[in-house]
């Protein structure tokens, strides 16, 4: 010990940015025990000390929890359970990192509309953040049903595009609360419905529009399921009657078959 260069804790704390009470801590639990004087019984820390903090700062954020380290700080060589171990760590990681991503996402596109609309509907708010936050799971449930392309056309666009998406329906599901109960057949009514279905073309482009066909065969229970709505079930309920009254008279809803025409 006396070619080594020996640390009091404080010193050792400063020159690792470990607090005292941390290292006092791996003590106890046996993960990092320094020598004691022998009379005053103090903790004297080493270089050796220095290397396995920074083995157990390494172990944790790959991830292992402080009772793994225990075990892995006595190992002098690592194999393949290590590694099988790294991948399900890897793995963890990704999907956190997913999660991060969706909602930095989702507080980005919020931080935009709140600062261009001023306020917004709490309920409309809700189901956009939510929408936001759940695109990987609508992806994965909307592959069972349509194009890897068709997907594609709805997800990968830039931000700027999605914020002026997001400020479009806003004004929609503000002007579906506003007209909800009127006559179905009212040009105001019908007006709002048209302006929504040409969006909803501009935005996925006419290419892509047939494979709406496919998803229209779904049950509206899965759709709601998946994708958050801002309406109450009776204002649902009388924007589909809109929405099929103007299907039906642009002859894009054929009323003796099940299935619906490409929008």
């Amino acid at each position: 010990m006396s070619n080594e260069k020996a640390y009091t804790i404080g010193e050792f704390s400063q020159r690792t940015g470990t607090s005292k009470r941390t290292l006092h801590y791996y003590d106890e639990i046996g993960i990092l025990r320094p020598k004691k004087h022998p009379s005053s019984g103090h903790r004297i820390y080493t270089d050796q000390d220095v290397l396995a903090l920074q083995k157990i700062v390494s172990l944790k954020l790959l991830g292992y929890s402080l009772d793994q380290i225990c075990t892995l700080m006595k190992e002098s060589h690592f194999d393949l359970s290590l590694n099988e171990t790294l991948q399900a760590h890897k793995k963890a990681l990704n999907e956190k990192k997913e999660q991060i991503e969706a909602a930095l996402k989702a507080i980005n596109r919020t931080i935009t509309l709140l600062d261009e609309e001023g306020e917004v509907d709490s309920a409309i708010l809700m189901s956009l953040i939510n929408n936001i936050q759940t695109e990987k799971e609508q992806r994965q449930w909307l592959s069972q049903y349509t194009s890897e392309e068709f997907i594609d056309k709805l997800f990968n666009k830039h931000e700027e595009e999605m914020v002026e998406l997001d400020k479009k329906s806003i004004i929609f599901f503000k002007e579906v609360k506003r007209l909800v109960g009127r006559p179905v057949d009212e040009p105001e009514v019908q007006a709002l419905i048209d302006q929504y279905m040409q969006t909803t073309l501009a935005f996925v482009g006419e290419e892509s529009v047939h494979a709406f066909s496919d998803i229209q065969n779904i049950e509206p229970e899965q759709i709601e399921g998946m994708f958050a709505s801002p309406f109450s079930k009776e204002e649902d309920e009388w924007l589909q009657q809109a929405m099929e009254y103007y299907m039906l008279k642009n002859d894009m809803y054929d009323p003796n078959s099940d299935n619906k025409s490409s929008m």
